[in-house]
C-alpha cells in the first residue's frame, strides 16, 4: 500500500542555541538536587538548566549515583544529565539543530514514517509481559504475573492476540484472543502502528516543539515534543469490557528522531483530557523501537515497552505496570514456540 499525503506541519521551533548563560557547576547541580528532594517542583527547573545551560563539570558514576538518590528513577532528568555531559565534550555533535533543519528533519520523519506504516508487512511476533502494580506514586513494583502471548499481525491493521502462557503455564484454549483480556487486569494493544500514525497523520494537525538533543543506542537523535487534539487522537482507554468503561482522549509526549535516518527511535505520550471521574486518572506509554528482519526485509518495529495506568479502587489510587519485550518477529502463519527462556522468572521491574 502506497500513502502519497500533502501536509504542512506546524512546528513551534526554539531558538537553536541557547541562550548564553554560565554552564551549571558540580555544586550548583548538587544543591539543586538536594532542592529537588524537599521540593520535586524543582525537578523541571533542573532539567530546564541541564538543556539550556549545560555542564562544566564531568558526569561521573558518583554523580549519576547522587542523582538516582535524589531523584529517583526520573527518566527525563537522567537523559538530560547524560546529554549534557555529551554536549561538554562534543559541542558541535550535540548541538540543537536550526529552526530550518528541524523542520526538514521532522517533515523527512513524516514521510518516512507513513511511507512505513503503508508498508508494513504481514507478521507474527512473541510478547513478554511481566504485569506489576504498586500504591499510586510509591514506584514499589510487586510482579503480579508473567505472560507469553503470541501477536499475528496483517498489513490491513488487524492484530490478533493469543495468549500461550501465565507465569509458565501454557494455556490450552486454542481460540485466538481479541486481547489477551483472557488473563484479565491490564493489558495493551497498538503499539506495532497506531501510536505512530496517531503522531504523523497529516490530518490529525498534531503541533511539534524542538526540546532537545540525545543518544539512543549510539544513534544521535532530536528529541520534539508533541501534541495531539482529542478529537484528532481518538485514543481509548478502557477501564473494563463496556462501552461505558471507556474514554477517549488525546494525546501528548515526546517523539526521538534518528538526526541521519530521519526514523523514529523512541515513543513517550500519555492520554490528555481524561474525563473527571473515570476510573483511569493517568495512562502513559513508552515504546522503543528497534531494526528486525521478517522474510530477508528490515524493518523498524517495536522492541521494547512500558506500559503504565494510574486508576481508583475501594477509594485508593493505584498504578499498574505492563513491561513488554518483543521476541522472534517471523513471517506470518509461523509458528510461536515458547523457550525455557521465555518462561524463566525475571527480576522485579527497575524502579
Amino acid at each position: 500500500m502506497r500513502v502519497c499525503i500533502a501536509v504542512i506541519i506546524t512546528l513551534l521551533a526554539v531558538s537553536a542555541v541557547f541562550p548564553q548563560q554560565a554552564p551549571l557547576t558540580q555544586a550548583e547541580y548538587v544543591k539543586m538536587l538536594y532542592a529537588l528532594q524537599k521540593d520535586p517542583t524543582e525537578r523541571s527547573r533542573i532539567v530546564e538548566a541541564l538543556r539550556k545551560r549545560g555542564i562544566a563539570f564531568e558526569v561521573t558514576d558518583g554523580i549519576r549515583s547522587l542523582t538516582k538518590t535524589k531523584a529517583g528513577t526520573d527518566e527525563e532528568l537522567r537523559r538530560a544529565l547524560d546529554e549534557a555531559g555529551r554536549r561538554r565534550l562534543d559541542p558541535e555533535g550535540s548541538q540543537l539543530p536550526s529552526a530550518k533543519e528541524s523542520s526538514e528533519l521532522l517533515e523527512k520523519a513524516r514521510r518516512n514514517t507513513m511511507a512505513a506504516v503503508g508498508d508494513m508487512p504481514d507478521f507474527v511476533v512473541k510478547q513478554l509481559i511481566q504485569r506489576a502494580m504498586a500504591y499510586a506514586g510509591t514506584n514499589t513494583y510487586r510482579t503480579l504475573d508473567r505472560l507469553v502471548v503470541a501477536v499475528s499481525y496483517r498489513s490491513t491493521g488487524e492484530e490478533d492476540y493469543r495468549l500461550l502462557s501465565i507465569n509458565g503455564v501454557t494455556q490450552t484454549d486454542p481460540k485466538p484472543q481479541s486481547s489477551y483480556s483472557q488473563a484479565g487486569g491490564t493489558s495493551s494493544t497498538g503499539e506495532f502502528v497506531n501510536v505512530l500514525a496517531t503522531i504523523f497523520k497529516p490530518e490529525n494537525e498534531t503541533k511539534f516543539t524542538v526540546l532537545d538533543t540525545d543518544q539512543i543506542d549510539m544513534r544521535k537523535t532530536v528529541v520534539y515534543e508533541f501534541t495531539v487534539a482529542q478529537d484528532k487522537a481518538q485514543q481509548r482507554v478502557t477501564a473494563g469490557t463496556l462501552s461505558s468503561d471507556q474514554a477517549i482522549t488525546g494525546m501528548h509526549g515526546k517523539v526521538w528522531i534518528d538526526r541521519e535516518t530521519a526514523r523514529v527511535l523512541r515513543i513517550e505520550s500519555e492520554a490528555t483530557d481524561i474525563p473527571p471521574g473515570f476510573i483511569v486518572t493517568a495512562a502513559r506509554r513508552n515504546i522503543d523501537y528497534g531494526w528486525v528482519t521478517i522474510n530477508n526485509e528490515k524493518y523498524l518495529l517495536p522492541s521494547r515497552s512500558d506500559v503504565r495506568l494510574t486508576s481508583r479502587s475501594s477509594g485508593k489510587l493505584f498504578d499498574t505496570r505492563n513491561v513488554i519485550l518483543f521476541k522472534d518477529y517471523q513471517k506470518y502463519g509461523t509458528d510461536v514456540v515458547i523457550t525455557d527462556e521465555d518462561v524463566k522468572e525475571e527480576p522485579e521491574p527497575k524502579q
